[in-house]
């Protein structure tokens, strides 16, 4: 691929202030992409949209927000032209609707109203990309390994799992299945454990494409022989993503894997593949004691391509 000529980005900062699921750390982490983004990776302000639930924000982190945001990118994209999208929030898992797969489960992120977005609403935004367009996802929550669905896996699951607790100072990137189920219910007041029921009841047409969908029509969403989809996750899809506490490290909020990120990028002026940029930050994570392995999904020439295409001489 080309360097593209236009590089759009949509960047969705989440913190839930003022709930029980209040995170710290997550608008920092997009606010300090943004300055990378035009700093290192010759984005324009213009092109990035940033949606956030700070205070006074005028256009809110929802669900439906989010998928115009980044369908309006997707309209506007053209060969050649490199796309990215980072979330910075809670994610979940949701029991699996597809036929066949009883005790599976399916990731999603958690937008500020709670009207999900799903591994099946990204695996649509990737299958209508333009022809040698790139879109980059890089999911800064819990259960992000794996949202893009049937992605092929370049960097999976570490076999010598770590299953040690988070940092006293960090907080855990979830929200349950069954504490959203129980929001979602308070809202609707249906007697249903199914949260499709829920979610089509409140959100209509803006709910996720797998709740419109039948479930044998879920397994015809396959993905494209080969696709410019490239997922760097935060985390396997059964671990958490850590949230760092301010008041208890003494400095600025920040979520781990972004931050990890962040220094990798910081170390290494040079371009750094996608594998490079995944295997360097979990490698930071595993040294600052953090039990998340970040993962990297995408096709076997994205795996080696330079991290969001870096434009030759940003490296200086």
């Amino acid at each position: 691929m080309e360097n593209g000529n236009k590089r759009l980005a949509v960047l969705v900062g989440c913190n839930y202030p003022n709930t029980p699921h209040e995170l710290n750390g997550c608008i920092n982490d997009v606010l300090a992409m943004r300055d990378v983004l035009v700093k290192r990776f010759g984005f324009d302000h213009s092109h990035i949209e940033l949606l956030t639930d700070a205070p006074g924000s005028l256009v809110m982190p929802t669900g439906a927000n989010i998928k115009k945001a980044l369908d309006q990118m997707l309209k506007k994209a053209e060969p050649g032209d490199v796309l990215f999208f980072q979330y910075s929030g809670h994610g979940t898992r949701i029991p699996s609707a597809k036929p066949g797969h009883p005790f599976r489960q399916d990731e999603a992120i958690v937008p500020c109203d709670f009207n999900l977005i799903t591994d099946v609403d990204f695996r649509q935004l990737v299958n209508c990309l333009p022809k040698g367009a790139s879109f980059t996802i890089l999911s800064d929550s819990c259960h992000s390994g794996g949202l893009i669905d049937k992605e092929k896996e370049q960097i999976g699951p570490s076999s010598v799992t770590n299953y040690g607790t988070l940092q006293q100072s960090c907080s855990p990137k979830t929200i349950p299945f069954e504490s959203i189920l129980q929001h979602l219910t308070s809202q609707t007041s249906i007697n249903t454990s199914d949260i499709g029921t829920h979610l089509l009841e409140l959100f209509g047409a803006d709910a996720s494409h797998k709740f419109h969908l039948h479930p044998h029509e879920l397994d015809l969403s396959e993905s494209l022989k080969t696709d410019e989809g490239i997922l760097l996750s935060g985390c396997q899809a059964n671990e958490n993503s850590a949230d760092m506490n301010p008041m208890m490290t003494g400095g600025k909020a920040y979520g781990a894997f972004s931050n990890a990120v962040q220094m990798v990028l910081k170390d290494h002026l040079g371009s750094l593949s996608n594998k490079e940029v995944v295997l360097l930050a979990r490698k930071s994570l595993e040294a600052g004691g953090f039990a998340q392995h970040p993962c990297l999904y995408c096709s076997d020439e994205n795996a080696d391509a330079p991290f969001l295409w870096q434009p030759q001489g940003s490296d200086l």
